[in-house]
């Protein structure tokens, strides 16, 4: 049950199952394998992703429920397309139509539901829903007693949300209850609950609960409790018995208490044929556990990947060096990354570090040495903070020993009391006396790490390391390395060996930009005197738009670097200063990113505490950017990117053919078939223009290679994925288990073409693409590959190839000559 390829789609936000049945012949022409959908259960009212699921064995009839769905399956089915669901095992939502949330709310621990949820019974059950504290908003008149419009039970009305009130605290004297409305009265109620309602702002340092990262509206679920995996899966698992649902794609599979067994409990139940992969970021040179029983992950180390072979690394301190000199200083990245981690450590994470530390604490007071609680968080701190993945996967049997050589060099790096260190060294590896309570920080220790580590650097560094914005995508590694073609063909022949069958990504839901945004980004390291040349011309333009405020000036140089940046990235190929509809289109999406990205990079604004002078002269700033009256800069800045843009589509073409072709299972995120220019979420979740892609689609020949408009439209990548998937189809145990070969180039542009063949038997593929293309930006061999030509060795000298893309016949001995070909992409199929 291996999928050739999978394409990625969205519900929700108008996307309903019957309108997926009308996207089934498209799909079934694109040359799809399986449709990978997202969250299809119930979820919060007005959900844009289905990630906040409010019942999980109900399908949500805001897409069109059961009977919808069913008939997706049935086109699906009749078109010979699989189904993948992504499903949400580590957290529901907070939301009180969540039935299981409610009743806890309601009867506290004497719930059914009460440890289906990661809830300290200890304590009161903390609910940081609030506006305010909670005696200013009661005694502001905010929270009255009233009775639940959907129980007709009495309960804390706070605006919309009615909160259940115990029977216990009202039984006998309802009328009573109803008839509260001083705020003592009200109060003394509230205490009598088991739960206890606070300001939102307490949720990082004072929380009952494990949430998902640090968003309250999410809490975590114990699925590694049999009976809760049960209740949690009864729907999924009927579905993928019943053969309606052929994969499931993981969310977040490290925020489980137990990975490992998590997936062999869902492999036993799913079965052998089920294909499954997680969702997990892999560091650089970091492997998924080789006994996950799994077919890999959901492939953002692809994405890594794809950097070493875009990225001119001869440049790279040619662009770090006018970014310096922007910034006014010289950038030391191990620095920023310790200073994001630490605002996640001492703010946002407050309320997890302060359990651990208890935790830790509680295992201290039974050993024989006992390192101060001062002393013992320091060095818990300085962990954290040095902790380089994203987590380990210890159990009550220890850690793995990978693990454990990792947390050794962890620790000898860290600089810390020399006791304190080697005490949570054994609360890892359970060499303590209280062992229950060392299972349960090793637990929490490994479900911190993995959120620490996202939103220290998704979510603020790579909104403030703003030198190369492409660099910055999820996955990537947060301090600047260098990057190597040889470290691609060597990634690609360990994707071959570890996950063949995992798939490989380019752009998702979660992207920070969209793939080919990404593409025309990587060229500013090719060209970064040109870009840096133009920055300093546009801020000159757009001068009369700075402003000085109390806390500085607005925007600052920085801030319009990443500002000038993103608007490359975003800037629709064939958009024209001219077309002010197009401009109006950009700038509502623009403006939407840039007040994220601000507030993201957590310096002068934030979430928590938002500057809004800072953020209002800001916006602005980039208001005018897209202006009509603002010809004179948008003429220049559009005429300066048109050899970005160019070589920004070479790259483009040049990614989808290495995915199509690498190892791993390919997928396609909803339109990015053509060309997708995304922003960060909410953004890259539009709905693309469907009838616009079937109809290129339709329309596509090879012809398209000599139409610019083709290429500006994404026409030519639409025909090049169509193309390649035939051949997936037609040979698929050649990409699923042919080798990876590098094939070495030579001559005078050795360094612009990427090549590579897959073999398998008799059969064998040659992959030929450019890269490197500013100053050429041309899309055909005989202009980018003079006297350039790539080595053939056995088996694939003295052979006869098919051109996939001309259809052209040749044999070849030991020599691809690059220069002959008509265009720069290449791909030879062998035909003896």
């Amino acid at each position: 049950m291996i999928p050739v390829s999978t394409w990625r789609i969205q519900f929700r936000n108008g996307m309903t199952f019957d309108r997926a049945v009308s996207l089934v012949p498209y799909l079934q022409q694109l040359g799809i394998s399986h449709l990978y959908a997202s969250p299809i259960f119930t979820a919060a009212s007005g959900s844009t992703h289905g990630y906040d699921v409010t019942d999980v064995n109900e399908i949500d009839p805001a897409i069109g429920g059961r009977t919808g769905f069913e008939r997706l399956v049935s086109a699906l089915k009749e078109a010979g397309i699989g189904l993948i669901l992504d499903i949400v095992p580590n957290h529901m939502s907070t939301s009180l139509e969540n039935p299981w949330w409610r009743d806890v709310i309601e009867y506290g621990e004497q719930s059914r539901y009460a440890h289906h949820f990661d809830i300290d019974w200890s304590r009161r059950l903390t609910l940081p829903f609030l506006g305010d504290d909670f005696d200013k908003v009661v005694a502001q008149g905010d929270i009255t007693i009233q009775r639940d419009p959907h129980t007709g039970r009495p309960a804390l009305a706070y605006f919309e949300n009615f909160y259940p009130l115990t029977p216990a605290s009202w039984a006998g004297r309802e009328e009573e209850v109803l008839s509260l409305s001083d705020p003592e009265g009200i109060t003394r109620l509230h205490e009598q609950q088991p739960w206890r309602l606070s300001s939102w702002r307490d949720a990082a340092s004072d929380l009952s609960w494990r949430r998902f990262f640090e968003i309250t509206g999410l809490v975590g679920v114990r699925v590694e409790d049999p009976a809760v995996f049960d209740d949690c899966h009864a729907l999924i698992l009927a579905l993928v018995r019943a053969g309606a649902v052929d994969g499931l794609r993981v969310d977040h599979v490290d925020g489980l208490a137990d990975p490992k067994g998590y997936l062999e409990r869902l492999r036993q139940e799913a079965g052998a044929e089920c294909y499954i992969t997680v969702e997990k970021i892999l560091g650089k040179g970091e492997h998924l556990p080789a006994d996950w029983p799994i077919s890999g992950t959901t492939g953002y180390e692809f994405i890594a990947s794809l950097a070493e072979v875009l990225v001119d690394d001869e440049k790279m301190d040619t662009l770090r060096q006018a970014w310096d000199e922007v910034v006014g200083k010289t950038s030391d990245p191990h620095a920023e990354l310790r200073a994001a981690r630490r605002l996640m450590v001492d703010r946002n994470f407050a309320g997890e570090f302060a359990t651990l530390l208890g935790l830790a604490n509680v295992i201290a007071c039974d050993e024989p040495q006992q390192p101060d609680e001062e002393t013992l968080r320091h060095a818990l701190r300085e962990l954290l903070l040095a902790f380089p993945v994203y987590r380990t996967y210890g159990t009550e049997a220890g850690l793995p020993p990978a693990d454990l050589r990792l947390l050794q060099q962890v620790i000898a790096q860290v600089d810390a009391d020399a006791q304190a260190l080697d005490l949570l060294t054994r609360i890892m590896t359970g060499a303590v006396v209280n062992q229950a309570q060392a299972n349960s920080f090793r637990t929490r220790f490994q479900q911190l790490t993995g959120p620490l580590m996202a939103k220290s650097v998704e979510d603020t560094l790579f909104f403030r390391q703003n030198m190369g914005l492409a660099l910055n995508e999820v996955g990537a590694e947060p301090v600047p390395r260098g990057f190597s073609l040889t470290r691609f063909h060597q990634e690609m022949a360990t994707r071959r060996e570890r996950q063949p069958d995992a798939l490989s990504g380019t752009s998702t839901h979660d992207t920070k930009r969209g793939e080919d945004a990404r593409a025309r980004l990587y060229t500013l390291t090719e060209a970064p005197t040109q870009w840096a040349e133009g920055v300093a011309r546009w801020r000159q333009m757009n001068q009369t738009h700075v402003r000085f405020l109390n806390d500085g000036t607005a925007p600052k140089a920085a801030d319009t670097w990443m500002l000038y940046q993103a608007l490359a990235g975003v800037w629709p190929p064939a958009l024209r200063p001219d077309d002010h509809a197009g401009l109006k289109a950009l700038e509502t999406r623009f403006l939407e990113f840039v007040e994220k990205a601000l507030r993201e990079a957590k310096l002068r604004t934030d979430w928590v505490d938002s500057n809004e002078a800072y953020e209002t002269v800001v916006l602005e700033y980039a208001r005018h950017l897209l202006s009509a009256e603002n010809q004179t800069f948008l003429t220049d800045f559009c005429d300066s990117l048109q050899p970005f843009i160019r070589a920004g589509l070479v790259n483009s073409l040049s990614q989808t053919l290495i995915k199509l072709t690498a190892p791993g299972v390919p997928d396609i995120y909803q339109g990015s078939e053509a060309l997708n220019f995304s922003l960060v979420d909410p953004d890259n979740r539009r709905e693309p223009d469907y009838p616009r892609l079937a109809q290129q689609l339709r329309d596509a020949d090879r012809n398209v290679f000599n139409q610019e408009a083709s290429w500006r439209s994404g026409q030519v990548n639409q025909f090049v994925t169509a193309t390649l998937l035939r051949l997936r189809q037609d040979k698929p145990a050649l990409f699923r288990r042919g080798d990876y070969v590098a094939l070495i180039t030579h001559g005078e542009q050795a360094e612009k073409a990427i090549a590579f063949a897959r073999t398998d038997g008799n059969d064998a593929v040659i992959v030929v693409a450019p890269r490197l293309v500013f100053a050429a930006a041309s899309y055909t061999g005989a202009a980018l590959w003079p006297e350039t030509s790539v080595a053939l060795p056995e088996p694939l000298a003295g052979r006869r190839y098919r051109d996939l893309f001309t259809e052209e016949v040749f044999a070849l001995n030991d020599t691809l000559e690059l220069a002959s070909a008509q265009w720069c992409w290449r791909v030879l199929v062998a035909c003896d």
